[in-house]
């Protein structure tokens, strides 16, 4: 049973590191429209690892959380959002994103059992940040509003991915499901400490 775990933490490592390096904040190319809007969020392993962590983590907590937490970094991230679009300055975005990885990482690598409204307000702060880089790059142009709901539907997918990823780690896993999340928690954390040094 060892054996069949660590061959998964080993697959669920090469998921999370292999995907494309790039930011999806870049700052060029395509901004127009709900299919940009919903291929930004996807287009960068900061953003996937932190979306997917949030999901992750409200898998984690259970209850309330799987709506609460989920719900306000979508709420926040819209407010972000309308701030990067506004032009509003919002310091120490890029560091804000590479530490949501590494906090909520670290969250779920503990196996923190924070309070709903602990969880709400730390995810919220980040989303902050990831709103307002997603935000800053919309376009001026009649299709901003449909750029605006594909990276929130996009984020909420991810949100999902995260909580089935939970549930199907524990059960394909039977009693290691928590030593497999706990292992992917780490491993998000330490790729989110390589994003804040530029290593990766």
């Amino acid at each position: 049973m060892f054996s069949k775990t660590k061959r998964f933490s080993i697959a669920l490592a090469a998921c999370v590191l292999v995907p494309s390096l790039a930011f999806a904040h870049p700052g060029d190319g395509q901004t127009i429209g709900f299919f940009h809007g919903f291929l930004h969020p996807v287009a960068g392993l900061d953003h996937v690892l932190a979306m997917v962590l949030v999901g992750t983590l409200a898998w984690q907590l259970g209850g309330r959380a799987l709506f609460a937490v989920p719900t306000a970094f979508l709420s926040l991230m819209a407010l972000g959002g309308a701030l990067g679009a506004a032009k509003i300055s919002v310091p120490f975005v890029e560091t804000g994103i590479a530490l949501s990885v590494i906090v909520l990482g670290a969250a779920i690598a503990i196996g923190i059992r924070a309070p709903i409204a602990v969880a709400t307000g730390v995810v919220g702060l980040f989303a902050v940040f990831h709103g307002h880089a997603h935000g800053f790059e919309m376009p001026d142009q009649a299709g901003s509003a449909a750029y605006a709901v594909g990276f929130l539907v996009a984020t909420a997918t991810l949100h999902g991915l995260g909580m089935l990823m939970g549930g199907l780690i524990a059960k394909a896993t039977d009693s290691h499901g928590k030593i497999v999340t706990r292992a992917g928690g780490s491993i998000a954390a330490l790729a989110g400490f390589g994003l804040l040094t530029g290593i990766i």
